[in-house]
């Protein structure tokens, strides 16, 4: 069996994204048994979350994958605001990193504290000691995980968050690298343009 984690994101939208995020990961489920495949969020909730972890099992979840990584939208009036005229709301869906993906992560660099957990979150937030905080000693990333009972589960949803963490901060860095390559080459060589759009109405126009 083959297990990957999808990452649900409303990103900075507001709750009706939240809302969309919910109900994905419902209609995720549905289409994941559909497939032969299980779906679960790995971390209990409730209401319009900004982003959920979902874990796709089965002998062969690349395709339903595939399908589903990148952006959603869904279409439909807002649950919240009556007479609102937006009518597409998106949240996006990538996929978790594993280890073997990230070259400088290891598990002997990460230490790992259990704690006891705290803040908002009702039934959900564990009353117990069993939450943990992970820390990637060579960056200082840290991330905490509350909600699960077991501090085996907490440790493994941690450990995720961590490795979400260090991805965002490898595709920072290259965002900052694509940047100052831009800068350095802002000067473009003119009339070298591979396509050309003209007009108010951006219109492409064919050369020759």
């Amino acid at each position: 069996m083959i297990e990957a984690i999808l990452h649900l994101s409303a990103g900075q939208g507001p709750e009706e994204c939240r809302w969309v995020v919910a109900r994905l990961a419902r209609a995720f489920a549905d289409e994941a048994a559909g497939a032969g495949l299980a779906c679960m969020p790995l971390e209990p909730f409730s209401g319009h979350p900004a982003s959920l972890l979902l874990s796709i099992e089965g002998e062969a979840p690349a395709p339903f994958l595939d399908a589903r990584i990148g952006t959603i939208r869904w279409i439909g009036l807002s649950p919240f605001r009556p007479g609102h005229k937006r009518r597409n709301w998106f949240v996006s869906v990538t996929l978790v990193p594993s280890a073997e993906d990230m070259p400088d992560f290891r598990d002997e660099d990460v230490d790992y504290q259990r704690m006891r957990a705290s803040g908002p979150g009702g039934q959900h937030v564990n009353k117990t000691d069993s939450a943990v905080r992970a820390t990637h000693r060579p960056t200082g990333l840290t991330a905490v995980s509350q909600e699960q009972r077991s501090q085996h589960a907490n440790r493994k949803i941690a450990r995720l968050k961590l490795l979400m963490a260090l991805d965002e901060r490898h595709r920072c860095e290259a965002d900052r690298n694509r940047q100052a390559a831009w800068a350095r080459n802002r000067d473009l060589e003119r009339g070298n343009a591979v396509r050309t759009y003209a007009g108010p109405g951006f219109d492409w126009k064919r050369s020759g």
